[in-house]
């Protein structure tokens, strides 16, 4: 029998699915504070703590394609349930490793968690965008920036009051788990067809989720490059002072969380894929800016243009891997893997490419990246396909699956 869903039953949903992702934000905003903590108590060399914060990322490429079918066996509400539970309470794990050899496997566990919970709660933001007919995507990922702003401002506080992180993350996973949990019990309750066959556990990627991927890939590249990298551009290109060069990436920071929150109507007005392109356009500007800066002004203008260029392209590539084939969750984890390892090769390899040149030779790069983004947006036109308008009030959404 086909489901049905009033449109207040899925406007309900969008807000649910958007709490989750402030939550899944806030846990990622909690752990990156208490680094430091964590490398004190674990007694790591930055090096080996370099190796071991690889981990969240080659779990997260491990276990991302288990989540469709987790889905597909439990259903998307009680399998989003179980892995935010799961990503919420694995943030107490890393706090409490004592050494190298178990603060890696504690890390690959996190990571592991964080990846599932990302697909499942990206599928279920893509099912509530397509029944109400408009783009919401964006949003939820300005959501999820929100939620690691506010879990970072606490993890500041801990830091400064000298908190204990295994007390710290304790507390942070129990409140968060809790929310995370209540959220959960209004998204929309989706039910595999009694004829369609459970995705396989683990598969390649789709081609089209590929091509997709490595536009997103130019985003987090650039995402990862300016995060990790605008203080010391700043610091050491400009001999700025501390404080100026922090005050540019959080700037960065706020640019893009601001940008994700509004970039749903510019995405409705315009499609995804001249958002996209347009977006590309003001990447280079702003790398331009960064390279050719004479002056920390010009440089904080050029990292904020790029991280508005970027804003909202990972959320519509997430879109369009949706909508791309039959299995969503498989090609979000495909398009998802991807990101998550530029978001690894990033800052490294900035780094070893400033080492070998210099850090101005590194945004040149990253210019060149975010050009991708401006020349190979069409792939995203899977994301621009004819959605269902808006039901009135009292009328129901049908799910659209056979």
């Amino acid at each position: 029998m086909e489901r049905v869903y009033s449109v207040r039953d899925v406007k309900r949903a969008r807000y649910a699915v958007a709490a989750v992702f402030a939550v899944h934000g806030a846990v990622t905003g909690s752990f990156a504070t208490r680094v430091p903590w964590i490398q004190d108590h674990a007694s790591v060399s930055a090096g080996q703590l370099g190796l071991a914060l690889a981990f969240p990322a080659l779990g997260a490429s491990v276990a991302m394609p288990l989540a469709g079918s987790i889905s597909h066996r439990f259903g998307a509400r009680n399998a989003l349930r179980g892995l935010i539970a799961l990503w919420t309470l694995s943030l107490v794990l890393p706090s409490l490793a004592p050494n190298l050899l178990t603060l890696c496997p504690a890390l690959f566990f996190y990571g592991a968690s964080a990846g599932m919970a990302d697909v499942a709660m990206n599928a279920l933001g893509v099912e509530v965008e397509d029944r109400l007919g408009r783009s919401i995507m964006s949003g939820l990922h300005g959501m999820w920036s929100a939620g690691a702003l506010i879990g970072s401002a606490a993890g500041t506080l801990a830091a400064h009051l000298g908190s204990d992180a295994r007390l710290h993350h304790t507390l942070a996973a129990a409140v968060l788990t809790v929310l995370g949990l209540v959220a959960c019990t209004w998204v929309l309750d989706l039910q595999p067809a009694e004829d369609e066959e459970p995705p396989p556990r683990f598969a390649l990627p789709p081609k089209s989720a590929l091509l997709i991927g490595a536009i997103g890939f130019c985003a987090v590249f650039a995402e990862g490059a300016s995060l990790d990298w605008s203080a010391v551009y700043l610091r050491h290109e400009l001999a700025t002072s501390a404080g100026l060069a922090a005050a540019c990436t959080t700037g960065f920071t706020l640019t893009m969380a601001v940008a994700r929150i509004a970039g749903d109507k510019v995405v409705d007005r315009f499609g995804s894929v001249r958002t996209v392109r347009a977006g590309g356009v003001l990447a280079v500007l702003g790398g331009l800016l960064i390279v050719g800066a004479g002056d920390p002004v010009v440089a904080m203008t050029g990292f904020a243009l790029m991280g508005l260029g970027i804003a909202v392209v990972v959320p519509l590539c997430f879109a369009a891997a949706a909508r791309s084939g039959p299995n969503p969750s498989q090609a979000i984890a495909g398009v998802a893997t991807i990101t998550y390892t530029s978001g690894l090769v990033a800052p490294s390899a900035i780094g070893g490419l400033a080492q070998a040149t210099s850090l101005v030779v590194s945004f040149a790069l990253v210019t060149l990246l975010a050009c991708g983004l401006a020349l190979f947006a069409g792939v995203l036109r899977a994301g621009d396909r004819e959605r269902p308008k808006v039901s009135p009030p009292s009328a129901a959404v049908p799910d659209p699956r056979p």
